[in-house]
């Protein structure tokens, strides 16, 4: 389908306003912007008591722009599904706003960009593992989509990776704090897409997606693993306590807030229904945004690593 971004007004200043604004649905900024949250947390909590801010920057830019691109090849390669559904038809390429060689072009332009400025200003090791991340978006979980459930374990795979690339981007190593923060986004990312996927099944069913509540016993599957999801999560956010990442302050926050998404959940596997799904899917959105922050702000810049504690005394 032509290009039709440029047609939408006589104004060049609206016209570029209106293409921007399509980028930003193209590459699911929102979604994006929360990829770098948590690269930026990676690299705060990483960090001794002087925070490099610049390398921050750049490694949150460099995680951004290949966070948009995976998003946009997905939107690109799944046009014809996403035109299926009343979630997804409103989308640049589905809706004819953007052509797929248009958002291809785009998409490209960010991977290499992203990929080339955390190699250059950051490290090799940061570059890498934004650029396994994108191969597996790319290359597996859009590929899984419509062929098995398993799509959304491969899928929280990819969105664990980012506070990783955080963490070596200061460290340039990877220890136990970068892969806890890396195991609570997995975990996080399950009672998330899970929620999600109930609210939107018939959709997605309709689209040719194989999603976990359209398959038998998936609806049960789906209630459960969002719960016990959010069940394992308090312990395991409490971890950077324990390594003496977070304090005190930041383990009370975590047990509250940690028991109020425990109860959204626990509610959305007693009643079963979309509200409650809906209900539970934006106490994850909330959970995990608070939940870094505090981290945050209560980190321990000196942290003695797990590494360091489980050395072997010498006789």
């Amino acid at each position: 389908m032509a290009d039709t971004a440029t047609t939408h007004t006589n104004s060049h200043g609206t016209a570029s306003a209106g293409l921007l604004s399509l980028y930003a649905d193209l590459v699911k900024l929102r979604l994006s912007l929360l990829v770098v949250l948590t690269a930026g947390v990676g690299c705060i909590m990483a960090s001794g008591p002087m925070i490099d801010w610049l390398l921050v920057l750049w490694t949150v830019t460099g995680t951004l722009a290949c966070a948009a691109a995976a998003n946009a090849i997905n939107q690109v390669v799944e046009t014809r599904r996403d035109a299926m559904m009343d979630r997804t038809r409103t989308r640049p390429l589905p809706a004819g706003h953007l052509s797929p060689a248009h958002g291809w072009v785009v998409a490209m332009l960010l991977a290499y960009a992203g990929i080339t400025m955390l190699a250059l200003l950051v490290n090799l090791f940061a570059a890498g593992l934004a650029l396994l991340t994108l191969l597996i978006y790319v290359l597996a979980y859009t590929p899984l989509k419509p062929r098995s459930t398993l799509n959304t374990l491969v899928g929280a795979v990819v969105g664990s990776i980012p506070p990783l690339i955080g963490w070596v981007a200061v460290r340039d190593q990877l220890d136990i704090g970068g892969w806890t923060l890396a195991a609570i986004l997995f975990l996080w990312q399950l009672p998330h897409f899970l929620s999600l996927a109930w609210m939107y099944r018939d959709q997605y069913e309709l689209a040719g997606f194989r999603m976990l509540p359209s398959v038998k016993g998936g609806e049960h599957a789906v209630c459960q693993g969002t719960l016990v999801s959010a069940i394992l999560l308090l312990p395991l956010s409490l971890l950077v306590v324990s390594f003496r990442v977070a304090g005190v302050a930041y383990a009370v926050f975590a047990i509250l807030i940690g028991l109020w998404f425990i109860w959204k959940s626990a509610m959305f596997y007693r009643h079963r229904s979309r509200d409650a799904a809906k209900r539970a899917f934006f106490a994850s959105l909330l959970y995990l945004p608070l939940l870094l922050l505090a981290m945050v702000f209560d980190r321990i810049p000196q942290a003695s690593e797990l590494v360091i504690i489980l050395e072997p005394v010498a006789p």
